[in-house]
């Protein structure tokens, strides 16, 4: 399908790659290569800077920034973008955090993305009590964030379904991390207390439209999937979006692209 775009529009892809090597292997970058947009913010690329290659750092006409992990083949996020930013902010000011490269900052203009990489508390107690603590501190980091005088686009897998539309098995997943209360009350406090806005949820409504699916069982050809993958944007330029997907005829990762076109024409 070929989206029109109006010749003020940016588009932005955001993806969690599982891994930008295995991503590469799969076809992520010819894939993107025959994209049209204008920034792509990856996540979970498991990748040190030294070990980036000329065709991984640069993919076509497409340059890119990172925030590595210090471990190996851990977390990372990354932007890859046609032109060079104006300003770029590696990490969060969070120390515990930053060694886990789960944030990138980078303005154009008067246009501000952020490649966010939330923690993931399912593999244990001690990650989900990290996971909380990366909520809290995280909120007065975006709250400053906002008051700056910028348009402000949050990409990122947050690794938590807000509503029960956001995941197929709402009733089963309920004490469990990507669905507890105090997970989507944080993210209910970032849309109305901070004041950004969940852009795939103004134009799409619908049930069954996930970003994520488990490699156990039959997940992905069931669609048994769930949405944590989000941009989130003030309100301004969040209202000129004009078409958001969740790209599924490839598979790159676990993920699945989301894809939102904004018209500056507004």
């Amino acid at each position: 399908m070929t989206v029109i775009r109006h010749k003020k529009s940016i588009q932005i892809i955001s993806l969690n790659l599982n891994g930008l090597r295995a991503a590469v292997k799969k076809g992520f970058a010819e894939w993107l290569k025959t994209q049209n947009p204008d920034f792509v913010c990856v996540q979970e690329i498991r990748i040190k800077g030294n070990d980036l290659t000329e065709n991984l750092r640069n993919i076509g006409s497409f340059k890119g920034i990172f925030h590595h992990a210090e471990r190996p083949g851990y977390s990372g996020v990354g932007i890859y973008s046609k032109k060079a930013p104006d300003c770029v902010t590696f990490g969060c000011g969070l120390p515990e955090f930053d060694r886990e490269g789960r944030f990138l900052q980078a303005t154009f203009g008067k246009l501000t993305i952020v490649s966010l990489y939330a923690p993931s508390g399912s593999s244990s107690e001690h990650r989900l009590n990290t996971k909380f603590r990366f909520m809290k501190l995280i909120v007065p980091k975006l709250k400053k964030l906002k008051s700056i005088q910028q348009e402000i686009i949050i990409c990122g897998d947050l690794n938590v379904a807000h509503k029960k539309i956001d995941l197929k098995n709402w009733k089963s997943n309920q004490k469990n991390s990507g669905f507890l209360p105090e997970e989507r009350e944080w993210l209910t406090h970032l849309i109305d207390d901070l004041g950004f806005m969940d852009v795939f949820r103004l134009l799409n409504h619908k049930e069954d439209q996930y970003t994520w699916w488990s490699n156990r069982g039959q997940a992905w050809d069931n669609n048994v999937g769930w949405r944590i993958d989000y941009q989130l944007a003030t309100p301004r330029i969040a209202r000129t979006a004009n078409y958001a997907s969740i790209y599924k005829d490839q598979r790159f990762s676990d993920h699945a692209p989301l894809i939102i076109n904004y018209n500056l024409n507004n």
